[in-house]
């Protein structure tokens, strides 16, 4: 098993869309790549992120990239759909390099891909979202996302 963060903008809909796709074990909201490794109610330049434990043998970066590409809008810097702000980038981030390398290369296949603004960067600082945040979706499906719920649900 291996481990990414995924970024999608409000991290509500990408956890829901994420636990449910081919090969991912376990999900968990947080938030990544601030400027201190402490939430103290501050973003501090963090951005919503769905830490993402998956198998390999049944899904690679490549794939998880192209799932990621059909919630967000790779062209769009600081936002997706009502949601504004530094905190709603999108990326991948991970600690290890063959990820960030092979996400890389997914996004250079795409045609226009010196226009994508979706981050793949070295994870750092990553902290765990409040309980509250953990899974939301699923508890209150009727809250607030920007993703339509039969794109959050398409996997299931």
């Amino acid at each position: 098993m291996e481990t990414v963060y995924l970024a999608g903008g409000c991290l509500w809909g990408v956890q829901a869309f994420v636990k449910t796709l081919p090969g991912v074990v376990n999900t968990e909201a947080g938030r990544a790549n601030g400027i201190s490794n402490t939430l103290d109610g501050e973003y501090d330049g963090y951005v919503e992120v769905v830490k993402t434990d998956f198998e390999t043998e049944k899904v690679t970066i490549a794939k998880l990239m192209e799932y990621l590409f059909e919630i967000i809008d790779p062209y769009s810097v600081n936002q997706q759909g009502e949601d504004i702000g530094l905190k709603y980038r999108t990326g991948l981030y991970s600690e290890d390099a063959k990820h960030l390398k092979e996400a890389q290369a997914y996004i250079d296949t795409i045609e226009d891909h010196h226009l994508i603004a979706t981050e793949v960067l070295p994870l750092t600082n990553y902290v765990r979202s409040a309980e509250e945040n953990q899974d939301r979706l699923s508890r209150f499906p009727n809250d607030y996302c920007h993703l339509p719920k039969e794109l959050v649900n398409k996997y299931k």
